[in-house]
Parts: C-alpha cells; sequence; structure tokens
C-alpha cells in the first residue's frame, strides 16, 4: 500500500483539507489508525477528524478495533484504534484463459470465500464465455453464503490486451471474436441476470477514470450506486496480486506468463504498469528470429517457438499428444522425458529476451508463472538470462515461481476492484451517493 501511504501524505504536504477518504486511506495504509494518529497525520483539528469518520462509520466502511498506544506523553486511557471493516461487502472475481475459467468470491482483505474451475472456451466467444461466468458469479454467492446485494465491484482477467479506458481488449492474438467487445456490459447484465437483481436501470456505466483497468465499467445498482466491471491483462492482474500479498515493498516487480501464449505484468511503485494503451508486457511478440508463424499472423514471435502452445505443437508433431500449455503442464508434471527437454529449450529462449527485460525494468523480483512454471523451464530462464544480461542488473535479482498459483488472477482481480473503489476520490462520490 506504498502508493496509497504516499497520495495521502502529497495531499497533507500540499496543505490540503484532508478528505475523508484520504483518512480511510491513511487507516487502510496502517499509517493512522487511531483518532490521534489521523490528527497529527493530516493536522485537522478533533472535531473535523470525528465528523469525517462518522461519515465513514455510517456507511459501514470503518470499525473500531482493541486498545491502542496512549496517545497523550501524559499518560490516560489507551486510544481505541480503527480498522477498515472487510466484511462490509465482497468482489466477484474471474481469471479466463484459452481453454479454461476460473471465478470466485473474494473478500475485501483479499480471501478466497469461495471458488470454481472449469472448461471455458474463449475461442466460443464473448457472448458465450461471459455469460456462462454470471451464472458462476451467481452460483458461488450462494456457496459462499452472500448476497448480491453484498457485492461492490467485479474483476476479471483475460489474455489479451486491455485499453485502459474503455475496459476492452484491442487486436488480441488468441482471442478470436473479442475485439472491440463491451466486456463490461456483457458481464454487468449476465450477472444482474442469474443473481436475480430485476432493476431496468441496474445495468450502465459509471464515471470515467482512465488508468484504472477500464474501471468505467458497466454493474448493477447497489445502495443507489453502481458496481464497477473492471477488465485487465492476465499477466497484469497475476503480477498485482502476487507482488501485494507476497513482495510488498520490491518497487519494481515483473511476472512472465508463460502457457498456451506467453505475457508479462509490471508492477512499478505499487502499480500496475500498463504503457500507452495498455501494450506493455506484450513480449510473446518480440521477433526473435525463428521462422515460426504466430497466431499474430507474424512470423518469429517468441510465442510462436516457447509458449506453451509451441511446445504442445512440437511434442504432437513427434506422436505426444498434446494441444495447449495445460496438457503440457501435466506432462511435466508427469516426468515425461521429451516435454521436460522442450520446457527447457523453451525457458532458454524466454531467459533470451528476459535479458533484455531485466537490463531495462531492474526489476527487484522476476516471477515466472503459468502452465510451463516448473523446474526445468525455469532452469532454461536462468541458464541464458545470466549469462546475457549485466552482472548489475541481477546482482538483486531474486528469479522465483508463483506463490498463489492459478489463484494469482483472481487474487489480482480482487485487490484491483478494491484500489479502485476505496482510492480517496471515489470514496468521496461513494459517500455522497449513499447520502453520509
Amino acid at each position: 500500500m506504498a502508493g496509497m501511504a504516499g497520495r495521502a501524505a502529497k495531499a497533507m504536504r500540499a496543505g490540503h483539507q484532508a478528505s475523508a477518504g484520504e483518512l480511510l486511506e491513511l487507516v487502510r495504509s496502517g499509517r493512522a489508525t487511531t483518532r490521534g494518529a489521523l490528527q497529527q497525520a493530516t493536522g485537522l483539528s478533533r472535531a473535523t477528524v470525528g465528523q469525517r469518520l462518522d461519515r465513514l462509520f455510517r456507511a459501514g466502511w470503518l470499525r473500531e478495533g482493541a486498545g491502542g498506544p496512549v496517545d497523550s506523553p501524559q499518560g490516560g486511557r489507551p486510544s481505541i484504534t480503527l480498522e477498515f471493516d472487510d466484511e462490509h461487502a465482497v468482489v466477484l472475481a474471474a481469471d479466463l484463459d484459452t481453454r479454461h475459467g476460473r471465478a470466485a468470491v473474494v473478500s475485501l482483505s483479499g480471501e478466497i470465500q469461495a471458488e470454481h474451475h472449469g472448461s471455458l472456451r474463449i475461442e466460443d466467444g464473448p457472448d458465450a464465455v461471459l455469460g456462462e461466468l454470471g451464472r458462476w458469479f451467481a452460483e458461488l454467492l450462494e456457496k459462499a453464503g452472500q448476497r448480491a446485494d453484498a457485492v461492490c465491484g467485479i474483476g476479471i482477467a483475460v489474455p489479451g490486451p486491455v485499453d485502459t479506458d474503455t475496459g476492452k481488449v484491442v487486436q488480441p492474438p488468441i482471442m478470436p471474436g473479442w475485439d472491440g467487445y463491451d466486456i463490461r456490459g456483457r458481464l454487468g447484465r449476465a450477472f444482474a441476470e442469474h443473481a436475480g437483481i430485476k432493476s431496468a436501470d441496474g445495468v450502465g456505466g459509471v464515471g470515467g477514470v482512465g488508468g484504472a483497468g477500464g474501471a468505467t465499467g458497466a454493474g448493477v445498482t447497489r445502495s443507489g450506486a453502481r458496481i464497477p466491471v473492471l477488465v485487465d491483462n492476465d499477466a497484469n492482474l497475476m503480477a498485482y496480486g502476487e507482488q501485494r500479498t507476497g513482495y510488498p515493498d520490491c518497487s519494481a516487480f515483473a511476472l512472465v506468463k508463460v502457457s498456451t501464449g506467453i505475457g508479462a505484468g509490471m508492477v512499478v511503485g505499487g502499480s500496475i504498469y500498463r504503457g500507452v494503451d495498455g501494450g506493455a508486457g506484450d513480449i510473446g511478440h518480440i521477433r526473435v528470429g525463428a521462422d515460426a508463424l504466430c497466431r499474430c499472423g507474424s512470423y518469429g514471435c517468441l510465442a510462436a517457438v516457447a509458449s506453451g502452445g509451441a511446445v504442445a505443437r512440437r511434442l504432437a508433431e513427434s506422436g505426444v499428444p498434446a494441444t495447449s500449455g495445460s496438457d503440457v503442464r501435466d506432462l511435466l508434471t508427469a516426468g515425461h522425458p521429451e516435454a521436460m527437454a522442450l520446457a527447457r529449450e523453451a525457458g532458454r529462449q524466454v531467459g533470451d529476451v528476459l535479458a533484455t527485460v531485466v537490463t531495462l525494468l531492474n526489476p527487484g523480483v522476476l516471477m515466472i508463472a503459468g502452465d510451463l512454471a516448473g523446474t526445468p523451464f525455469l532452469t532454461g530462464v536462468r541458464e541464458l538470462l545470466y549469462q546475457r544480461a549485466l552482472p548489475r542488473s541481477t546482482a538483486h535479482l531474486d528469479v522465483v515461481t508463483s506463490r498463489l498459483g492459478e489463484r494469482a488472477g483472481l487474487v489480482g482481480a480482487g485487490a484491483l476492484v478494491v484500489e479502485y473503489l476505496y482510492a480517496p476520490e471515489r470514496v468521496e462520490e461513494r459517500l455522497a451517493a449513499l447520502g453520509v
């Protein structure tokens, strides 16, 4: 939460009168968790802090915790600590791959309350896939013992580049029929339908928030406010989930997902780095000089020779039944010798490209995730990465594999929604909509 605390501190230095949203941010970040600490951090009077906090209590977003340290050097009763109430709402999260999908009900603190995974083929098109996802969400809420009106937001990870202003995928190489499709609107309607939400105006857009991963989303009405549907690239959200839960102090974090395709997500300064129009991290389409035809239509892309799909294709050519990255993963788990050899070779090819990425970004952590993220592939990555990258670029680099595994995208999607909804400016908008 470094970025969160930084925004609040900057506002204080500028002489700005801290809002209720900024007080909530200070509490959530742990920088100020008592009334006295909030007064000290913001310069607000005791009465003003009390008024701001009262709005947050009435919204149900804050609660009192155990007694904390005594605020006054003269002693007295222990101060009451303030806590973000992470039980007042839940988030729906989904992570789509080319052949499978995963969905969950996630608490505001990132804990998964109910989860489902099953077959969802991206090539079946957005209408069918998102319709089915809406049904999963409704069933998961029942499984988690939650009502539809407890949902405050929906986050979805997709295997393609996402325009951050519209939440739409743009020319996705492995998502036929999805280019420019209104994911937010369709998913919002599907959820409303399956959850039994009958409000005629319950689906639509909310105010623009450029740069929030397509957060200008459609949603269903809850307590007078819209439920946003946020869309982002799967590698971005995996990186966000892994960095926040396992490496919160790492200021430059990179994750490479190697499954049917290859993509990278980067978290810099606590925020996802997306580039100008959401195309950052698309390393699978860096040319590596080979003559293999890629699904994007070009020749020589890294994904055409080193992805899970490419390894599956080579295995199939030698008579081993494999059609996707998940098939390769199963063969690697079983210790299949040819699959292991090809995965190591693919790792070397990816490691060669990552030497440039590491030199440019200088991350503290480089995480390998996805179907091929096992010992053979990781060994190949390390062989070429350390051979080709400058020693200075790797001196403080940890090359690791995923901690969250297949849940990383879900955790990241949930975190993206929470950070969007509880950003100071959005807190003020939501409090006004709630009439508190």
